[in-house]
C-alpha cells in the first residue's frame, strides 16, 4: 500500500519528492527512535539535509537555492514529516523566514542574508509569538524603538525554532500603537543572534517533536541597524499573513505525513498479530477502522493537493491554506487515536512508532495559526 504516491502531485514535484523519499530512508527514519528519546538537535542529519540540498532550497537560484515552488516544498514535507516529524521540523525550520526577506527584502539583505543559509553556513529563524500571545498577530507587544539609524528591541518571544541554533531571525514587533489601525503597527526586522541584549534559551521538553528545538528569548536594550527594516514600518501583519498562506499549507504537509505513518503503522500491526486464533485485521470493527483511516486520509491529500495549486496560484489563498491546515492536520491526529486504539496496550511503549507519532500530531494542530482561528478564517473567506 503506498499512500503517499505521485497521481496527486504535479509533475514539477516528481524529482524532489523522489529526493525527499530516498533521504528519508537513509538518514531519517534509521535515526527517529533515537532522536525522539534523546530530544537533542540532530545537527549531523540536518548538515546532510545541508549537503543533499533538500534544505533551504526554496530560496530563489540567484541567492544560492534551487528556488523550488510550494509544491515541491509541500511534496520534500509529507515525505519527510512520515519518516519523523521532530527531525523533520529542523529540516525545515533551517531556513524559516527568509521567504519573507525574499520576498519584500532590499538587494543587499537577500545577499547578505540568504546566500549564506542557501548555501548550508548559516541557519536562520523566525520570532512571532510571544509568552501571553499566540494567534493574535496583531497583539504582539515586543517592541522596536527607532533612535537614530538604530532600533531597540525589548521584550520576549516564545516557541521560536532555532532561537539559541541560529546566526539571524526575522522578529516580528511593534514599532507603533494606533488604535485605529491595529493591523499597521507592527514591523518585521533581521536579528543577528550574538548581538548584546539578546538572550535565549531553550524551552523544557515537549511532549513530541522532541528532536526540534524551540526557544524562549528575551531582549534586553537589543540595537539592531535601522537597515536592517525589511519592507517598511507598519507593513509586518501584511507580510506574514502571506508567509503563513504558504507555511499553511507546507503544515497541512505535516499532517499528511504524520496520518500516513499512523495507517503503515496501525496496518502492519494488525494484520501481524494474533487474538482468539486469528488476526486482528481479520475482526470486521477493525477493518472499519483502518477504512476509516484510509477514507480520511485520501480526503486530506485531495484537499490539500487542491489548496496548493490554489495558493500557488493566488486565488483566495487564505481560505484554501486554512483548509488544508485544519483537515490534515486534524486527521493525522484521528489517526493517530485510532492507531494506538489498534495497538492495544503495546501503544504506550515509548519504542513503538505510533506512540511517537501520537505524541507529535497534538503540536501541528496548534502551530502556524490554531486550527480555532483558521476556522475564523475559513468562514470569513467563504
Amino acid at each position: 500500500m503506498e499512500l503517499l504516491e505521485d497521481s496527486l502531485v504535479p509533475e514539477e514535484a516528481h524529482g524532489i519528492k523522489a529526493e525527499a523519499r530516498e533521504f528519508a530512508a537513509e538518514h531519517i527514519e534509521p535515526n527517529a527512535r533515537e532522536c525522539f528519546q534523546r530530544g537533542e538537535y540532530p545537527w549531523e542529519i540536518l548538515e546532510a539535509g545541508q549537503e543533499a540540498g533538500l534544505v533551504a532550497q526554496d530560496i530563489p537560484e540567484e541567492y544560492g537555492g534551487r528556488g523550488l515552488a510550494l509544491s515541491e516544498i509541500l511534496a520534500m514535507a509529507e515525505e519527510f514529516y512520515r519518516a519523523d516529524a521532530g527531525i523533520a521540523l529542523t529540516l525545515q525550520l533551517a531556513s524559516f523566514g527568509c521567504e519573507i526577506i525574499y520576498e519584500y527584502g532590499d538587494e543587499d539583505q537577500k545577499e547578505e542574508y540568504l546566500r549564506p543559509v542557501a548555501e548550508g553556513d548559516q541557519i536562520s529563524g523566525l520570532a512571532v509569538s510571544e509568552p501571553d500571545t499566540g494567534s493574535d498577530l496583531a497583539g504582539m507587544e515586543t517592541t522596536a524603538t527607532k533612535e537614530g539609524d538604530e532600533y531597540v528591541l525589548d521584550g520576549e518571544k516564545y516557541w521560536i525554532g532555532n532561537g539559541v541554533e541560529g546566526d539571524w531571525i526575522t522578529v516580528y514587533a511593534r514599532t507603533g500603537d494606533d488604535e485605529d489601525n491595529r493591523y499597521g503597527n507592527h514591523s518585521v526586522f533581521i536579528v543577528p543572534t550574538d548581538i548584546d541584549g539578546y538572550e535565549a534559551e531553550h524551552i523544557p521538553e515537549k511532549m513530541g517533536f522532541r528532536a526540534s528545538k524551540q526557544a524562549h528569548i528575551t531582549f534586553d536594550g537589543a540595537r539592531i541597524p535601522a537597515e536592517n527594516l525589511v519592507g517598511h514600518e507598519g507593513n509586518g501583519f501584511m507580510m506574514l499573513a502571506d508567509f503563513f498562506n504558504h507555511g499553511r499549507i507546507v503544515v497541512a504537509g505535516h499532517g499528511l505525513g504524520l496520518a500516513a505513518a499512523a495507517i503503515e503503522e496501525a496496518w502492519e500491526f494488525v494484520h501481524d498479530r494474533e487474538q482468539f486464533g486469528r488476526t486482528i485485521a481479520d475482526f470486521q470493527s477493525v477493518q472499519h477502522d483502518l477504512a476509516d483511516m484510509l477514507l480520511e486520509f485520501e480526503s486530506a491529500r485531495s484537499l490539500v493537493w487542491r489548496a496548493c495549486g490554489k495558493v500557488q496560484d493566488g486565488q483566495n489563498p487564505g481560505y484554501w491554506a486554512a483548509m488544508a491546515k485544519t483537515k490534515a492536520t486534524e486527521t493525522a491526529t484521528q489517526n493517530a487515536e485510532l492507531g494506538m486504539q489498534l495497538h492495544g496496550g503495546r501503544s504506550v511503549l515509548d519504542e513503538r512508532r505510533i506512540a511517537r507519532v501520537y505524541r507529535d500530531v497534538r503540536i501541528p494542530v496548534i502551530y502556524e495559526g490554531a486550527n480555532a482561528i483558521q476556522r475564523n478564517l475559513i468562514y470569513r473567506q467563504a
